[in-house]
């Protein structure tokens, strides 16, 4: 099991945070590691749209495809992700994008997983704490790239 929370206060709106996260099809333009997405299915459930996924992840000779079920709800400002098939023996993230009231917003990202293979797990576990920072970066400085680079993100609570 690998699991990890990490905060950051972004210069960015909730707004614009959870829409650059919800756009998966340009994942491997910016995120380490991501080398193919696509959605496959789009559906409305519950006022939220609801999008069947598919990521091709790949780090050195590893190359590894899943599929997971991505809950977008605008109003809440939170992207859940859930494991639907592929590598893992299961896969949970969670995205929350929380407005500040000096502008900006606080990211909280949540990630738990663990893969079926020991060796995969294994691999990751020696380089997860390193890979988690650099996807939460991934975002931020693509952020920085789509709205223009504002003054230094902090580290969060």
């Amino acid at each position: 099991m690998t699991a990890a929370h990490q905060t950051r206060d972004v210069p960015y709106s909730a707004d614009q945070m959870f829409e650059l996260v919800a756009d998966i099809e340009r994942y491997p333009s910016f995120l380490p590691w991501c080398a193919g997405a696509r959605v496959r299915k789009r559906e409305t459930e519950g006022g939220n749209e609801v999008l069947t996924a598919d990521l091709i992840v790949a780090y050195k000779v590893f190359r590894e495809q899943f599929t997971s079920r991505v809950t977008l709800d605008r109003t809440a400002r939170i992207v859940d992700v859930h494991y639907v098939q592929g590598p893992f023996k299961y896969l949970a993230n969670k995205w929350e994008f929380e407005p500040l009231p000096e502008g900006g917003s606080r990211i909280h990202f949540f990630i738990d997983f663990e893969f079926r293979s020991v060796t995969l797990q294994k691999l990751m576990n020696g380089v997860f704490s390193k890979a988690f920072s650099r996807m939460m970066q991934a975002f931020i400085d693509h952020a920085d790239e789509l709205y223009g680079k504002q003054p230094t993100s902090s580290p969060g609570a």
